[in-house]
Protein backbone atom coordinates (compact mmCIF):
# COMPACT_ATOMS: atom_id res chain seq x y z
CA UNK A 1 0.00 0.00 0.00
CA UNK A 2 1.40 3.28 -0.72
CA UNK A 3 1.02 6.75 1.11
CA UNK A 4 -0.99 9.25 -0.60
CA UNK A 5 0.22 12.56 -1.46
CA UNK A 6 -1.70 14.98 -2.17
CA UNK A 7 -0.91 17.42 -5.95
CA UNK A 8 -1.07 21.12 -4.15
CA UNK A 9 -2.89 22.94 -6.77
CA UNK A 10 -1.62 26.59 -7.01
CA UNK A 11 -4.26 27.95 -8.61
CA UNK A 12 -7.31 26.77 -5.66
CA UNK A 13 -5.75 29.06 -3.20
CA UNK A 14 -7.95 31.21 -1.04
CA UNK A 15 -7.36 35.14 0.64
CA UNK A 16 -8.39 35.23 4.18
CA UNK A 17 -8.74 38.64 5.55
CA UNK A 18 -8.81 38.83 9.44
CA UNK A 19 -9.36 41.81 11.29
CA UNK A 20 -6.79 42.41 14.77
CA UNK A 21 -8.90 44.40 16.44
CA UNK A 22 -9.41 43.24 20.17
CA UNK A 23 -7.52 39.59 19.30
CA UNK A 24 -5.26 38.20 21.65
CA UNK A 25 -1.78 38.78 19.77
CA UNK A 26 -1.22 35.02 20.94
CA UNK A 27 -4.56 33.33 19.13
CA UNK A 28 -4.20 35.49 16.33
CA UNK A 29 -0.73 34.18 15.54
CA UNK A 30 -1.86 30.77 15.97
CA UNK A 31 -4.85 31.02 13.78
CA UNK A 32 -3.13 32.76 10.78
CA UNK A 33 -0.20 30.22 11.04
CA UNK A 34 -2.93 27.27 10.65
CA UNK A 35 -4.47 29.07 7.60
CA UNK A 36 -0.72 29.74 6.44
CA UNK A 37 0.45 26.45 6.75
CA UNK A 38 -2.87 24.55 5.60
CA UNK A 39 -3.74 22.50 8.81
CA UNK A 40 -7.22 23.76 8.29
CA UNK A 41 -7.16 21.78 4.89
CA UNK A 42 -8.33 18.04 4.71
CA UNK A 43 -5.28 18.07 2.61
CA UNK A 44 -2.70 18.58 5.34
CA UNK A 45 0.47 17.32 4.50
CA UNK A 46 3.66 18.43 7.00
CA UNK A 47 6.35 18.94 4.15
CA UNK A 48 3.83 20.79 1.59
CA UNK A 49 2.77 23.87 1.32
CA UNK A 50 -1.00 23.80 0.78
CA UNK A 51 -1.92 27.15 2.79
CA UNK A 52 -3.79 29.60 1.49
CA UNK A 53 -2.74 33.46 1.74
CA UNK A 54 -3.70 35.79 4.84
CA UNK A 55 -4.34 39.37 5.24
CA UNK A 56 -4.37 40.82 8.83
CA UNK A 57 -5.95 44.45 9.28
CA UNK A 58 -5.71 46.37 12.16
CA UNK A 59 -2.64 45.69 13.17
CA UNK A 60 -2.01 48.11 15.70
CA UNK A 61 -5.24 47.50 17.61
CA UNK A 62 -4.26 43.85 18.79
CA UNK A 63 -4.24 43.06 22.34
CA UNK A 64 -1.44 41.29 24.73
CA UNK A 65 -2.35 40.21 28.14
CA UNK A 66 -0.72 40.73 31.38
CA UNK A 67 2.40 43.26 31.46
CA UNK A 68 3.25 42.34 28.22
CA UNK A 69 2.78 45.75 26.77
CA UNK A 70 5.50 47.31 28.72
CA UNK A 71 7.86 44.29 30.23
CA UNK A 72 7.88 42.26 27.25
CA UNK A 73 11.48 43.63 24.92
CA UNK A 74 12.57 42.66 21.25
CA UNK A 75 15.90 42.30 20.30
CA UNK A 76 17.59 43.31 17.07
CA UNK A 77 21.39 42.95 16.47
CA UNK A 78 23.47 44.58 14.11
CA UNK A 79 26.36 42.83 13.90
CA UNK A 80 28.85 44.83 15.04
CA UNK A 81 30.03 45.11 19.13
CA UNK A 82 27.15 46.90 21.16
CA UNK A 83 25.04 46.53 18.38
CA UNK A 84 21.87 45.62 20.12
CA UNK A 85 18.51 47.37 20.23
CA UNK A 86 15.94 46.72 22.42
CA UNK A 87 12.15 48.03 21.64
CA UNK A 88 9.13 47.30 24.01
CA UNK A 89 5.76 46.26 22.70
CA UNK A 90 4.25 49.29 23.15
CA UNK A 91 7.26 51.21 21.11
CA UNK A 92 6.55 48.83 18.60
CA UNK A 93 3.46 49.09 18.01
CA UNK A 94 3.59 52.75 18.30
CA UNK A 95 6.16 52.98 15.04
CA UNK A 96 5.84 49.29 13.74
CA UNK A 97 2.79 47.37 14.74
CA UNK A 98 2.72 45.10 11.44
CA UNK A 99 5.88 43.72 12.80
CA UNK A 100 4.58 42.71 16.16
CA UNK A 101 1.85 40.48 14.49
CA UNK A 102 4.44 39.19 11.61
CA UNK A 103 6.86 38.50 15.06
CA UNK A 104 4.58 36.01 15.99
CA UNK A 105 3.52 34.32 13.69
CA UNK A 106 6.87 33.60 12.15
CA UNK A 107 7.75 31.85 15.80
CA UNK A 108 5.00 29.57 14.82
CA UNK A 109 5.87 28.04 11.86
CA UNK A 110 8.71 26.17 10.58
CA UNK A 111 12.18 27.44 10.51
CA UNK A 112 13.18 26.39 7.29
CA UNK A 113 12.59 26.89 3.47
CA UNK A 114 9.30 25.87 3.54
CA UNK A 115 8.71 28.24 6.89
CA UNK A 116 10.17 30.97 4.33
CA UNK A 117 8.03 30.28 1.76
CA UNK A 118 5.30 30.26 3.65
CA UNK A 119 5.37 33.83 5.14
CA UNK A 120 5.30 35.12 2.10
CA UNK A 121 1.57 34.56 1.90
CA UNK A 122 1.32 36.91 5.15
CA UNK A 123 0.30 40.55 4.18
CA UNK A 124 -0.26 42.55 7.69
CA UNK A 125 -0.99 46.04 7.27
CA UNK A 126 -1.99 48.96 10.21
CA UNK A 127 -5.49 50.21 9.09
CA UNK A 128 -8.24 48.78 7.86
CA UNK A 129 -7.73 49.14 4.69
CA UNK A 130 -5.65 46.75 2.08
CA UNK A 131 -4.69 46.69 -1.89
CA UNK A 132 -6.15 42.80 -2.02
CA UNK A 133 -9.63 43.25 -2.47
CA UNK A 134 -9.13 42.14 -6.15
CA UNK A 135 -8.66 38.62 -4.80
CA UNK A 136 -12.17 38.43 -3.11
CA UNK A 137 -10.82 37.66 -0.03
CA UNK A 138 -13.21 35.76 2.49
CA UNK A 139 -13.40 37.37 5.80
CA UNK A 140 -12.41 35.44 9.13
CA UNK A 141 -13.44 36.62 12.83
CA UNK A 142 -10.40 36.16 14.83
CA UNK A 143 -9.81 34.20 17.68
CA UNK A 144 -10.87 36.82 20.96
Amino acid sequence: MKTYLPKVNLDQRKWHVVDAEGAVLGRLAVQVADILRGRNKPVYTPHLDAGDFVVVVNAEKVRVTGKKETEKRFMSYSGWKGGEKYTSVEKRRATQPEKLIHHAVKGMIPKNRLGRQLLTKLKVYRGPNHPHAAQTPDTIKAAA
